[in-house]
Order: C-alpha cells, then structure tokens, then sequence
C-alpha cells in the first residue's frame, strides 16, 4: 500500500493555458461513513477501483491502493454506489510538478480545484499564479464529501 501525500487549491486565475490533456471522470462511493474510502471511477472508458484511508496529518496523506478494473465492472458497481459526482479533470505541468485540475460538474459545477501530489510532506514545489487559496484537510472539499453535500448547496 502507498501513501498519497497532496496539497488541494482554489483556482483564482486562468490555467487552462497550461492543460496537456484533460478526462471525464464519473465516480462513485460504495460504504460511506466508514471513515475509509472505496471508490469506483471510470475515467473516459478506464475503470478503477480505489480504496483509501483515514485522512493524517491534517489531511496532507493518506494510504492510498488502486487497482485497474474494466469498464463494465465500473458499470456494474455503480448502481451500488450511493455518492456519484462527476468532473472534468485538467492535467496541468507547471514547474517540475504536475497539478491535477478538477472541474466539477453537475451539482457540484463551479468548483474547480487543484491537486498536487507529492514526495514528501515538506516538499517545496513553484505555485503558478492561478493557485488560490489552500484547502488541503477542508473535508468539504473532499470528492466523497461533495457526493453527499454538493457546492451548489454551501
């Protein structure tokens, strides 16, 4: 099992620029409240089936495994889900870095978030100007929070 260390932004400015390439992403949450996430994702036609535990370090990592699963698997399980959010994930190179670009749609749509992943916990990495405010830990923020409390109800 890894451990996936990250820091999550607002966006404040324009990065689209700045996109290598972009993905629909559909995800689901099967066994919410657990304090542990099991999620089921179909990124364009590849699925994946991802389990992650509890937030430490005030949400800066978490274990992390990931197994590549098929699409009709996805399908299969998605019913059984009871959080599905839907986004527009933008992969954006700044710097050595690599920022994942999250545009929510549907009831979540005009949240855009960014992610960067991480070595280290004190990793230093260049922000480009269009990174706004930290949320990193901000559990309203997180994929499987915003299934359950959408941004167009905050």
């Amino acid at each position: 099992m890894a451990t996936e260390i990250e820091r999550k932004f607002l966006i404040c400015g324009d990065f689209r620029k700045d996109i290598s390439k972009s993905y629909r992403i559909t995800q689901g949450y099967l066994c919410p409240g657990s304090g542990k996430t099991v999620r089921v994702r179909l990124r364009d036609s590849q699925g994946f089936l991802t389990i992650k535990g509890p937030s430490m370090d005030g949400g800066l990592s978490r274990f992390e495994w990931e197994k590549e699963i098929s699409e009709q698997d996805v399908k299969d399980l998605m019913p059984l889900c009871s959080r599905i959010i839907d986004k527009i994930r933008h992969i954006v190179p700044y710097e050595g870095h690599t920022f994942e670009v999250d545009e929510f749609l549907g009831d979540n749509e005009g949240l855009i978030v960014a992610e960067v992943e991480l070595e280290d916990a004190n990793e230093a990495f260049a922000k480009p100007s269009w990174l706004g405010e930290e949320v990193t830990g901000e559990r309203k923020y997180y994929n499987a929070q915003l299934g359950q409390h959408p941004y167009k109800d905050w």
